[in-house]
């Protein structure tokens, strides 16, 4: 009786919310987050459509049926809390109780775990001395001089390893003035997200700077200190922002470089593929094949397994990359290597 009561008053209270405070309400989620649930939404609705069912309010046996049936399907136990995420933000007004507290769900998902336990650490499918070593050297070097192509590949690559951030906290950097703060002589640079960003994880809500120091700056004594000086993020920052500062046309830090959109905010997806790009461009100049199914995010795991390695702190390491925990690092991320954040992570 009481989740019949509460059912009905949420259906009331949705029903009499203006338009704008349902937006806002709606604004809780990131972007992406809606995006995602509502991809998973439309697989339930389907599913529940083919069986005659109303999807804002079937019985939690025919969301547990669903979830089996993904189960089955070789979904993992993770995906399917994104389900029942996508679910509950789209059916509980209708069902007046969250369906990820229901007792069922959670011993469902439990046993799923149980049935299907996560990977063990994997071993990384590039190599990042390798890719290190090549941008040292043409076609990344001498910086000043370089295709704007292989002067982007080569910044937002360092910034991602170094910083040990996601792609959409690459995305939300910015040139202005009250985002970007260089140190002096480029020792050290604060890289502030754009006002008003919310980051994917966060343990204190707050968007974090990225701060990154510099990695063998000069004077140098001998060539291989100005070799490894190649590889300091803040000179390749600097370097990037001065070269794009004539074509330019917003203050997002990563802008595109080639026409139709040279000087226009990067997207996300765009980003992702530049880290990529680096990668692949590393093993290409060195007469070898790309490696298959790199992705952008593996530099977070790459970068946090080094810095760990290095001697730094588990909780730096999660600190600095936004990891509430570091069971997060531990299970997802951490890899099997065989012997950082930041100037640890570019001495591999």
């Amino acid at each position: 009786m009481a989740d019949s009561s509460a059912c009905v008053e949420n259906q009331r209270i949705l029903v009499d919310l203006p338009k704008g405070v349902v937006n806002t309400i709606t604004q809780s989620r990131a972007p992406s987050t809606r995006r995602l649930y509502a991809s998973k939404w439309s697989v339930f609705h389907k599913w529940c459509t083919g069986k005659n069912l109303n999807p804002q309010a079937c019985g939690i046996s025919w969301v547990l049926c669903f979830l089996q049936e993904l189960l089955d399907a070789g979904r993992s136990p993770s995906m399917l809390k994104v389900y029942v995420a996508a679910i509950a933000a789209f059916a509980d007004s209708a069902r007046g109780r969250a369906l990820g507290r229901n007792e069922f769900i959670i011993r469902f998902l439990k046993g799923a775990r149980r049935m299907n336990p996560p990977r063990p650490p994997s071993v990384p499918i590039w190599d990042l001395s390798l890719v290190l070593e090549a941008l040292k050297a043409y076609p990344f070097e001498p910086l000043d001089t370089v295709d704007l192509k292989y002067l982007t590949f080569k910044t937002v690559f360092l910034i991602a390893l170094s910083s040990v951030k996601r792609v959409g906290d690459l995305h939300a950097l910015s040139v202005n003035a009250a985002c970007l703060e260089f140190g002096p002589n480029d020792s050290i640079v604060i890289l502030k997200p754009r006002h008003g960003y919310v980051p994917k994880v966060v343990p204190s809500n707050v968007a974090r700077p990225v701060v990154l120091q510099a990695f063998h700056p000069p004077p140098h004594e001998a060539a291989v200190e100005e070799r490894l000086h190649r590889l300091c993020p803040i000179r390749a920052l600097r370097i990037y922002i001065q070269r794009s500062s004539s074509w330019r046309k917003s203050d997002q830090l990563l802008v595109c470089f080639g026409s139709p959109k040279k000087g226009l905010p990067a997207s996300k997806p765009t980003i992702s593929n530049w880290i990529i790009q680096a990668i692949s461009s590393a093993y290409q100049v060195r007469n070898l094949p790309s490696p298959l199914a790199v992705r952008a995010h593996s530099t977070r795991g790459m970068a946090s397994s080094r810095a760990l390695l290095s001697g730094v702190p588990i909780q730096e390491v999660c600190d600095a990359a936004g990891w509430a925990t570091p069971h997060t690092f531990i299970r997802f991320y951490s890899l099997d290597l065989p012997s950082t954040p930041g100037t640890l992570v570019l001495s591999s």
